[in-house]
């Protein structure tokens, strides 16, 4: 049977739960890590999800029409989640975000056709719902989606990401661990799964330098994608029961590990939670309990941060692999 979609948007979604090996091996996991990958999306981030259910949902409300130019403060991957969908509607997008946010992701928006302006690394987000907000109030029929407060956010993930996990795990899944940048993520999904299976534990990962949701105060950090320095409106907070605080030290050298042991492209952030799946699975009362990891983005996103800076690109020797005689 033929299978045809009518645009990209139709391809989001439906991405696969795979599980942990080598690297869950080598930590000395006790229980089961399930990684949903979230980069099987189109443009590669769970993003593409609230990209596509903001703009949608403008449209259908009627606020959104050809002649408004959409804006939206964003780190990165939601901005290339609009830019996208925005393309496929023929939208004109701007885009504010930290001057800190990654090359690829620069290029990759405006090669998508937005307009992206750059504002102060260290004013973080704040910063970028600034701009955005003086933009807005200076361009005509301009309207700022909000992802932090837009209700569409959480509800696409109440729709799809977490009858997708429940559907893929037959309801089995005792800890899902996700990061916080909206909150959409882990509000969507925790209030679907626990209505569901109330024994159900929801655990979130925040930078160790920020840690905001812990009662902290916000600092700058290298966690791309989570740790927006406030809590966002649209995060529940009531929704998650524990709080791992995740040191770049820590996250980046398992971010490594998963690629190069178990072969899946992780990226920064999934790094985070992936180390905090880790902890958990170490812990005696987690032992064979089912625990699902969102990972949010792929490895490419971030070639040119810090956390592959120490990557060589030469050629690299083999005379290791050759045996003496022949060498």
């Amino acid at each position: 049977m033929a299978k045809i979609y009518n645009d990209i948007t139709e391809t989001i979604g439906n991405t696969p739960l795979v599980r942990l090996n080598r690297t869950a091996a080598a930590h000395g996991a006790q229980a089961e890590i399930l990684l949903k990958l979230e980069f099987f999306n189109p443009l590669s981030s769970v993003k593409d999800r609230i990209g596509f259910s903001m703009i949608d949902d403008a449209i259908k409300a009627g606020k959104i029409t050809k002649d408004s130019v959409i804006i939206e403060p964003t780190s990165g991957n939601t901005g290339i989640a609009l830019a996208f969908v925005a393309a496929a509607k023929g939208l004109k997008l701007i885009l504010t975000m930290p001057e800190t946010m990654s090359t690829e992701r620069r290029k990759l928006l405006k090669i998508l056709g937005a307009r992206v302006v750059l504002t102060e690394g260290p004013k973080g987000m704040k910063g970028a719902i600034a701009k955005a907000e003086e933009l807005a109030a200076k361009i005509p029929k301009s309207i700022i989606l909000q992802q932090f407060s837009n209700p569409a956010n959480p509800a696409i993930h109440r729709k799809t990401t977490a009858e997708e996990i429940w559907r893929d795990t037959d309801g089995k899944v005792d800890i899902v661990v996700a990061g916080v940048g909206t909150g959409g993520t882990i509000t969507g999904v925790g209030e679907v799964l626990k209505a569901r299976k109330p024994g159900i534990r929801m655990v979130v990962v925040e930078p160790d330098a920020s840690p905001v949701l812990s009662g902290g105060a916000p600092g700058p950090h290298k966690l791309q994608g989570i740790g927006a320095g406030f809590v966002p409106a649209v995060l529940n907070t009531k929704i998650y029961d524990e709080i791992i605080r995740v040191k770049e030290a820590d996250s980046g050298p398992v971010s490594k590990q998963v690629n190069q042991l178990d072969g899946i492209p992780v990226g920064i952030s999934s790094g985070a939670m992936i180390w905090a799946a880790l902890q958990l699975a170490r812990r005696p009362e987690n032992n064979g309990k089912q625990i699902v990891v969102i990972v949010p983005s792929s490895t490419e996103r971030y070639l040119s941060t810090w956390l592959f800076a120490d990557i060589n690109v030469e050629s690299d020797p083999v005379d290791d692999l050759i045996p003496a005689a022949d060498a």
